[in-house]
Parts: structure tokens; sequence; C-alpha cells
């Protein structure tokens, strides 16, 4: 008996990740999973109502979609032409050129950190909250992060398809409980079943009611994630097609529900009672589960408070996956450690990455514990916001990347209105609202004092430590310099 040598019988790992995994709805999934639409629904949603514009709310999730859809226009423009799981890094660095572009790697890796570690906050809270309602037992929140973040890391170590098969299931399921009481209230009436619908949340005057600023930044807010869609065009099935599809089905898919939903919500409690009603609440997040006692029942609110646990989840494991990636991107072309570019030899997932953003978010999550913050006022509010302004600044610094790109390689696109009229229009909007955010930031984390200047503050450091590491990486590999962001076939 001979024993042939591994050599010879295997072909060398290429520590490429899973070609063709994912086809146009496992993708979607993803997005919707990051954005969360019950947790948008119960969470962001009232308190936009209740700083914002009140009634307006609705019309001003059209204005946000609006907004997307422009931006989607070029960046789907790029993807067309460019593959890459390292997305805005990628495209910026094609664009602006590479001390851009470490800037932006950067950025995003603390901005989805920021996102995905803070939404551990809220997850451990509301997980908490039901089982000391429903059983009587009184767990500390951490407990049930530190359980999650172990499923998550089980998770995003194995290949890509298990996490969309969880995906699947658990964004099917809270789509499914928002709309169920969303169809009830438009059938038992509005103001608690006293009054007919009411056309006023969708009105101008409605939408310019309050502070429209305010109410926008919570609805962009509620979109962070959507942009992900190009991190998995590596895996994606024909990702020309599936990448461009995927993200306007996304932003369709989530602005619709949201339009919809925030309607219905508002016309449930009383158009007219809205910013009282919401003020009224121990905790806003509480409105649409007082809706669901109402207009359906005790039991029903049981599973929909359930399944915002679950939703807050899917995010989680969505933001983390998509972490992996862009560590997985950065490692590959020297902008961090190279064994962080490594995929496993039998899943081709990022695992080096995934094991990396799991140990950072419990070390991150026991210092808020050991430090007895509140999972939710400051673990989750202070991240999940320092993220949302990350996320806005990469997608206005990749607009007038892809305006760059494209006059570059005019032979690539020769339609004016997605490679030039669309992004300048997206990127000078985005840049009119990350500054207003910033300006408003004390507002958004319900702080004051030090803090309200040094998370904003640390966008500006880790971009300026990007820009060292691309320059760092100039001096000791030319050749990795030269090919960072590079298009993968």
């Amino acid at each position: 008996m001979t024993t042939e040598h591994p050599a010879k019988s295997h072909h060398a790992h290429d520590h490429q990740l899973r070609r063709g995994s994912i086809g146009v709805l496992g993708v979607t999934f993803f997005v919707i999973s990051a954005a969360a639409p019950l947790t948008a629904m119960a969470g962001g949603a009232p308190v936009a109502m209740l700083l914002g514009n009140g009634p307006g709310v609705p019309g001003a999730y059209a204005v946000a979609v609006v907004t997307l859809l422009v931006f989607a226009v070029g960046y789907t423009a790029m993807a067309r032409h460019h593959t890459s799981t390292g997305a805005f890094y990628s495209y910026v660095t094609r664009g602006l050129r590479q001390q851009f572009g470490g800037a932006a790697a950067y950025l995003a890796l603390l901005s989805y950190n920021a996102m995905q570690v803070g939404l551990w906050g809220l997850f451990g809270a509301a997980l908490s909250g039901f089982v000391l309602d429903e059983f009587d037992i009184s767990i500390d929140w951490w407990v049930y992060v530190v359980i999650g973040i172990a499923i998550v890391a089980v998770l995003g170590y194995r290949q890509i398809d298990l996490s969309v098969k969880v995906l699947s299931v658990l964004v099917a399921a809270e789509f499914l409980v928002v709309i169920i009481l969303a169809v009830v209230i438009a059938f038992e009436g509005g103001d608690f079943g006293t009054a007919s619908m009411s056309i006023t949340p969708l009105t101008p005057s409605a939408l310019m009611s309050g502070s429209l600023p305010i109410a926008l930044l919570f609805c962009f807010a509620s979109f962070v994630g959507f942009e992900a869609t190009s991190i998995y065009s590596e895996e994606a099935k024909d990702p020309k097609r599936t990448v461009p599809r995927a993200t306007f089905l996304s932003v369709v898919t989530i602005g619709l529900v949201y339009t919809v939903v925030t309607f219905l919500m508002i016309n449930g409690a009383g158009v007219q009672n809205i910013p009282a009603f919401v003020a009224q609440l121990a905790d806003p997040t509480t409105f649409i589960f007082e809706l669901s006692n109402f207009y359906v029942g005790e039991w029903f609110t049981t599973i929909m408070r359930l399944l915002f646990v679950t939703s807050v989840f899917a995010a989680v494991l969505a933001f983390h996956n998509a972490v992996a990636r862009y560590a997985y991107a950065l490692g590959r072309e020297g902008i961090l450690p190279r064994g962080v570019g490594h995929t496993h030899a039998r899943h081709r997932s990022p695992h080096v990455g995934s094991v990396a953003q799991s140990v950072l978010a419990l070390v991150v999550v026991g210092l808020f514990a050991v430090t007895a913050q509140d999972p939710v006022l400051a673990l989750f509010t202070w991240l999940t916001n320092l993220g949302t302004l990350g996320v806005i600044a990469l997608m206005a610094l990749s607009s007038f990347a892809i305006i760059a790109f494209f006059a570059r390689n005019r032979e690539l696109d020769s339609n004016v209105l997605r490679t030039v009229v669309a992004p300048l229009a997206a990127g000078v909007a985005l840049s009119a609202i990350l500054a207003y955010a910033i300006a408003n930031f004390g507002l958004l984390i319900a702080s004051g004092g030090a803090l309200v200047w040094i998370l904003p503050s640390l966008l500006l450091i880790v971009a300026a430590l990007g820009v060292a590491a691309s320059i760092r990486l100039r001096s000791r590999s030319p050749q990795l310099y030269a090919e960072m962001g590079r298009h993968r076939e």
C-alpha cells in the first residue's frame, strides 16, 4: 500500500473566501439583518418621533430612502466594475488613492466594530428584561452577552452558508410580526381604534414640523448596514449582478417597511397625540409594544419582545461577518498583520478576523460590565452612534471616490448620471448630514461633557492611523502598496 504525499493530492490552500456561495437573497438577508427592522421600529423610530418631527417621521424615512437610492446609483456602478470584500476601503483606495484608502480602512474597522459591540449592550439588556418579566429570573445582562458572543463566534468561524440560514429564519420572523401588527392597525383604525386612518403623517407640513434634521439622523441610523452588500462580493454568485440587485432590493424593502409601519404606528396612537404619547412612556422603546398590547394582545407582545431580542442578535451576527471580512481584506493587503488575511482551509471563512472580533467584543463588554455602565445608555448608545458617524463619513468619502475613479476610467461607464451626478449629490448630502450629526452628537448619545467631542474625535484619530499605516506599507512593500484595494475577480 502506498501513501500519496498530501502536497500531491491537494491544492495548496490559497486563502480565498468561498466563491459563489451566496446569491442575491443571501446578501440581502445579511443587509436587512444589520438594519434590524424590528429593532429600528421599536428603538429608533419612537425617539425620532419624540425628538424629531413627531408625526412626520414616515416622510423623513421616505427622504432617507431617496437619498440612499441616489447614493446606491454610484455605489452599484462601481460594484459592476470592481470586486473586493474591502468594500469602502477598496473603493476609496481606487478612487482617491492609497492614503485616503488607509484612512477608510481604519474608519471601517472602528465603525463596524463599534456597531457590533454596541449592539451587545441592547441584546443583553433586552434578553435580561425579557427573562425577568416572563420567568422572574434575574441574571446580569453581561452573562447573556458572553453566551451570545460564543454563539456568534462559532457561526462566524464556520462557512458563510450557516450564517445565511440562521439569518433567513430570524429576519423572516421579525418581518412577520411587524407586518401582522401593521395590518391589524390598518383594519382596526387609528387612535386606538376610534378614528379612521389619516394621511397627515405623509404631508409636507408634517414632514417639516418639529426638527426634521434630528429625525433624519435617526432615520439614517436605521439603515446602517445596507451598504455592506459589496463586502460579500467575493463570495457572491455573479457579483456584478448580485451586489447591485441586493443593494437596491435592500434599500427599497427596508425603506418601504419603515415608512409604512411608522405611518401605521402614528395613526394607531393618534396623529395629534404622538409627541405627548411617546413622552409619557417610561421608555420610548415600549411604544410598539403598547400598540401590540391594545391591537393584538399581550400574548403577541410576548412573542414580539422575544423576536426583538433575536432581531438584535441577527444584527450582531451580520456586523460580525462584515467586520471579519474587512479585517481579512486589510490583512491580505498588508494594512493589518498578514495572518489576519488568512481563511480557514475547510470553511473558507475569514476565521482569524472572526476570532479577533469576538475577543475584542469580550474585552469591551467586560470593561463596561466591570465599571457598572448601563448596557443601553452607555454601551449601546455611545458605540452605535459612533459607528453611525463613521459609516456616514465612509459613504460620503466613497461617493467622491467613485467620481474620481470613473474620471480616470471613462471607458468603463459613460453614463454621467451614474458616475458624476448621483455620487456628487449623495456625497454633498451625506457630508451635510455628517456635519449636523457631529454638531448635535450630545443629543444623539443623550449625554454631555467630554464624550460629546471625545467620541467623534476617534474618527479623526483612526483615520490618521490609517494614513500612517498606508505610508508604512509603501516603505515596507511598494508592491503591496501599489496593489492596495485592487479588483479581485
